[in-house]
């Protein structure tokens, strides 16, 4: 072989080695925005707490990639509506962090565990968006999520990115005294009624207290005219 045709091989050879980052890096797609700005979560939440931030909520959400990104953009705002309307029911509309009834913190652990109450009897009363409470809760969710929540069960309500994550945590994975997780339940269309179920449908579904019931809907109804998307069937549990 020549001399000009080996120098033309290695330049052929360095240009598809420079090339080739390109071509990949051109395929990653650029993660979908929220569909619920910074400005219409601010009028969902007019009294809210300086705690509960949006950039703490959008952080958050890179844990569970699916959450409002799932379906049309009907649907993805409709899940939005209904997470954040859950979440302003649980928080007189995200102004609390922790529970209120100090009476009720020694209530939450359960002995019965075999990692027991590390924290103490007194330590995993309800925190955050959701109001995460139980020392099993606390300590699923710690798992699900890399964070020792077990020992340090304060940083729910120290950390506003890890205080979302367990809300969001129990939106996607947990069906608690439900039959399918709130996530599951926007969007593959079981409606509304079905998150309430999932969060706390042993106390208030079936006629238990549809005072609070009725406070969860008027709550979506609000935040899903807000975003310009109808509410969808099957309200109430």
């Amino acid at each position: 072989m020549s001399l000009r045709r080996i120098v033309a091989a290695v330049i052929v050879v360095l240009a598809a080695t420079v090339a080739a980052p390109t071509v990949a890096t051109s395929a990653v797609a650029a993660p979908a925005p929220f569909v619920v700005s910074e400005a219409q979560f601010n009028q969902m939440f007019p009294n809210r707490n300086p705690f509960y931030t949006y950039s703490g909520l959008t952080t958050a959400m890179d844990a569970y990639p699916g959450f409002a990104n799932t379906g049309s953009d009907e649907v993805r705002k409709q899940e939005a509506a209904a997470f954040l309307a859950n979440v302003s029911h649980e928080t007189g509309g995200l102004v609390h962090i922790v529970e209120q009834n100090e009476a009720n913190y020694p209530h939450y652990c359960d002995w019965s565990q075999p990692y027991g109450c590390p924290a103490g009897q007194a330590a995993y009363y309800g925190r955050g968006p959701i109001q995460l409470s139980w020392n099993f809760n606390y300590k699923a969710a710690g798992d699900a999520l890399g964070i020792d929540l077990l020992n340090n069960p304060w940083l729910v309500q120290n950390d506003s990115a890890v205080s979302w994550k367990t809300a969001l945590w129990y939106w996607n994975t947990q069906s608690g005294p439900g039959t399918m997780t709130p996530h599951n339940a926007m969007v593959n269309g079981h409606g509304f009624g079905e998150t309430i179920r999932s969060i706390n449908g042993s106390l208030e579904c079936n006629g238990g207290n549809p005072g609070q019931v009725q406070s969860r809907v008027d709550n979506y109804t609000r935040f899903t005219q807000l975003l310009g998307v109808p509410t969808g069937g099957n309200l109430y549990c």
